[in-house]
């Protein structure tokens, strides 16, 4: 098992990923190669702490007793923080880069705090106060990576990560009101026969977008059997579950990650969704291979440590839902919120909005006050640079001597 994917098991690091189609020698099923752990990629995880978090797996999986320790723990001693003891065993020059990726995580968020501050204009910043608000990492000890960092950012990623999905569906279902909130106020700008024509298309759209081939339920056997037939090439009728598991391990670590399920899912998702069409909507393709993920993951991730291993897959196969799936409800078939939601949230883009004029007013304002102000010093400058030129031009009259119409001197007696 690649220590990189066993390490993110526990940070729960491969969520929410935009799934890819797979394209495999299907002759070499049987005689896999282990894949080259420097060539795969980790994916982003979404944290604002994801690039520390990959670096210091990077550091740790060069030393060969944590690599070997990791490798024996299971998820429970990792999760609880036993495992990360060992890091007082590693090597000291594993230790020095681990000390210096933490210095400059925390100069990073001490730079993202002061650019934050300074942008509302605030003043007396104390750094080591505000660095309380980040649990990834132990504040109290800027310099030193210590068993209480790995700890704390095995843990924060993990909450973190956990929370995700459930954010991401937040932010679907805002999107869903937005779209529907924007179309009515369309409608208020149109009369009448505009407004009918587009009610008429939209329901003409939407009637197309729900006219789509039957989608297999996600994990069943259909499912499965039609990625065998389809994407891999293979014979139906010498569909093989351990032979799928093999197939669809890309990285030969010996779990269905979440971004290899997620592939499963391409070709349910192209039933539905085409981005040539102008009725399909990719963010709803990209929920619905989300909710899709999800249901397999908690019909066979029996352990919930988000990885399927062959065993739980195995085993998945003998339930009576993948032989006989209930049907797949796609997202055209649900409603997405209710009256009162949308309702809710233009209430919320409402106050939005007047206190983002409010804000605008008083900056155009201000913009107003600071023009007066460049003006009456403009005025100010124009009147001393015109009150300089006379009193030099007064200079000067004052020093030439006065002069006869031949232009000879002429001397005035003193009296």
């Amino acid at each position: 098992m690649l220590l990189q994917y066993c390490f993110l098991l526990v940070a729960c690091l491969l969520t929410a990923l935009e799934a890819v189609p797979i394209d495999i020698d299907k002759t070499k099923v049987k005689n896999t190669q282990p894949v080259d752990s420097a060539k795969v990629q980790s994916p982003d995880t979404g944290l604002y702490y994801d690039e520390y978090l990959k670096q210091v797996i990077d550091v740790l999986e060069t030393d060969d007793h944590f690599r070997e320790k990791l490798q024996k723990a299971d998820i429970e001693e990792i999760k609880s923080g036993r495992l990360s003891k060992e890091l007082d065993l590693v090597s000291h020059h594993v230790r020095t880069k681990l000390d210096e990726l933490k210095r400059q995580e925390v100069s990073r968020l001490r730079m993202l705090i002061k650019a934050k501050l300074d942008s509302l204009q605030d003043t007396g910043i104390d750094h080591q106060a505000l660095l309380k608000q980040f649990d990834h990492l132990n504040h109290m000890n800027p310099d030193k990576f210590e068993s209480t960092d790995l700890d704390m950012l095995i843990k924060a990623a993990t909450t973190d990560l956990e929370h995700y999905d459930k954010t991401r569906h937040e932010e679907f279902k805002k999107y869903e009101m937005m779209k529907e909130h924007e179309r009515r106020e369309y409608l208020k700008t149109l009369n009448e026969e505009k407004r009918k024509e587009e009610e008429l298309k939209f329901e003409e759209m939407k009637k197309k977008h729900e006219n789509h081939p039957k989608v297999n339920h996600p994990g069943s056997k259909d499912q499965l059997k039609e990625v065998w037939e389809e994407t891999d090439g293979l014979d139906p009728n010498d569909f093989d579950p351990k032979t799928f598991f093999k197939l669809h391990d890309v990285n030969n670590d010996g779990f269905l990650d979440e971004q290899e399920l997620e592939a499963l899912f391409t070709k349910e998702l192209e039933k539905v969704y085409d981005p040539k069409n102008e009725e399909d909507d990719m963010v709803e393709m990209e929920e619905e291979r989300l909710r899709m993920r999800e249901h397999v993951m908690n019909e066979v991730d029996a352990n919930k440590d988000r990885l399927v291993t062959l065993d739980e897959f195995m085993r998945a196969t003998e339930k009576k839902e993948f032989l006989e799936p209930d049907s797949w409800e796609t997202l055209d078939q649900q409603q997405l919120f209710t009256e009162e939601e949308l309702k809710e949230y233009e209430n919320l883009i409402s106050l939005q909005e007047n206190e983002l004029k409010k804000k605008a007013d008083e900056l155009q304002k201000q913009k107003e006050e600071l023009q007066r102000q460049h003006d009456q010093l403009q005025a100010q400058k124009l009147e001393y640079h015109q009150v300089v030129q006379q009193m030099e031009q007064k200079k000067l009259q004052q020093e030439t001597p006065p002069s006869g119409p031949g232009g000879e001197l002429k001397f005035q007696p003193r009296m």
